[in-house]
C-alpha cells in the first residue's frame, strides 16, 4: 500500500476544507471498499480524511413522513431503524440482503453510495479495465462476462454497480446531499451514478471536493419489496435484484416503483416498465410484458445471456407477490 497522510476532523467544515486543495484526497467511512481498494494498489491516495468523528451517524424524521439518513450511519443500524423496517421494508430487505453482518457493522450508508464494481477484470491489474485504466480496453467482452451488465452498458464497459442498497434508493426516489466548500447540493438518486459511455472511470456525479453527509426518504411508497437471486443464499452480489413498490386499486394499478440490480452498470430504474404498469390492469401477464418491454434492448453476450430472462422472471414473481400482499 502506497504511504499516505492522515486526517480526523472534528467537523464537516473541516473535512469539506481538507478536500478542497484538489485530487489525491479520499474520504473514510466505514473502509469497507477504499481499504480494500488501496491494499491491490487501484485506489493511491496522498491523503486519507477519516470521518469517524463528524456527527453524521443518526436517522431523522422529516416534515411530511420522509426520513434523513446521515451519511455515517451503518448498514445495520439502518435495517435495524424500526421506522426503516416499518415504512421502508424494501430498504431492510435491500440491506440485509448485502455482504456479510460483520461488513455491514462497518459499512456506511454514504460509501456504499460511492462503493466501486467487483468486476473481476477491474481488481486483476493484469487485466485491461478502461474504469481502472481510461483507454486500456476491457477484457470482459471476450472473457468470463456471466456477472456483467446487460443495461446501460457501452463499448467500453459492461462492469455491473455490486450495491443491494442503492437499488432500494433508486426506486424510493431518495435524494443525495453533498456538502463543499461552495454549499450544498442536492442531487436525485437517480442521476447520481453515472453510466459508462466513454468514461467509465467517472461513476458519479459527485466533483471530487464533495462530501455526501445525507440521503433523504420521501415519504414511503405503496408496499414495497426487495428480492434479490444469487448463486448462494448469502455473502453474494446479485445475479438479478429487484426493488419493488406496488399500489392497486380495484384491479388497477394505482403507484409502482421498480428498479433493478445486478443487470445494470448503474442502479437501474426500470422507467418503460412503470410507465406500462401504471393506470393498467395488475395481474401477471400485464408484469410480464412490462418486464419484457423493460429488457427489450438488453444487450447481452454468451456468459451472462441468462440474465434477461432471469430479470424478467423475477420482476414479474416480486410484483405478483406484492399485489397478493395489497389484495
Amino acid at each position: 500500500m502506497k504511504p499516505f497522510a492522515y486526517l480526523k476532523p472534528a467537523d464537516v467544515d473541516e473535512a469539506v476544507r481538507a478536500v478542497a486543495g484538489g485530487p489525491g484526497v479520499k474520504f473514510l467511512g466505514g473502509g469497507t471498499n477504499l481499504v480494500d481498494l488501496m491494499r491491490e494498489g487501484i485506489e493511491r491516495p496522498d491523503t486519507v480524511v477519516d470521518l469517524a468523528a463528524l456527527p453524521l451517524d443518526e436517522v431523522h424524521d422529516l416534515p411530511g413522513g420522509g426520513l434523513r439518513v446521515g451519511a455515517l450511519v451503518r448498514n445495520s443500524a439502518l435495517a435495524a431503524d424500526r421506522r426503516v423496517a416499518a415504512r421502508y421494508p424494501v430498504l431492510a430487505e435491500a440491506i440485509l440482503a448485502g455482504a456479510s453482518a460483520q461488513l455491514r457493522n462497518m459499512a456506511t450508508v454514504g460509501g456504499n453510495l460511492l462503493q466501486r464494481t467487483r468486476c473481476p477484470y477491474f481488481y486483476d491489474r493484469e487485466a485491461a479495465c478502461n474504469k481502472r485504466e481510461p483507454g486500456a480496453g476491457c477484457d470482459a467482452f471476450g472473457g468470463f462476462n456471466r456477472s456483467h451488465a446487460i443495461l446501460g452498458v457501452s463499448g467500453s464497459c459492461i462492469a455491473t454497480h455490486p450495491s443491494d442498497l442503492c437499488v432500494a434508493l433508486a426506486a424510493l426516489d431518495a435524494v443525495v446531499e453533498a456538502r463543499s466548500v461552495r454549499g450544498v447540493r442536492r442531487i436525485p438518486f437517480t442521476e447520481f451514478h453515472l453510466p459508462p459511455g466513454d468514461t467509465p472511470h467517472v461513476e458519479t456525479v459527485l466533483a471530487a471536493d464533495e462530501l455526501i453527509t445525507a440521503v433523504e426518504l420521501p415519504p414511503p411508497p405503496a408496499p414495497s419489496r426487495y428480492r434479490k437471486v444469487r448463486d448462494r443464499a448469502s455473502y453474494a452480489f446479485a445475479l438479478v435484484s429487484v426493488a419493488a413498490a406496488l399500489e392497486v386499486r380495484d384491479g388497477t394499478v394505482t403507484g409502482v416503483r421498480l428498479a433493478l440490480g445486478g443487470v445494470a452498470t448503474v442502479p437501474w430504474r426500470a422507467r418503460e416498465a412503470e410507465r406500462l404498469l401504471l393506470g393498467g390492469p395488475a395481474g401477471e401477464e400485464a408484469f410480464r410484458r412490462a418486464a419484457e418491454a423493460e429488457l427489450a434492448p438488453a444487450a447481452v453476450l454468451p456468459g451472462n445471456a441468462f440474465k434477461s430472462r432471469l430479470a424478467r422472471a423475477t420482476i414479474t414473481a416480486t410484483l405478483r407477490d406484492l399485489m397478493e400482499e395489497t389484495a
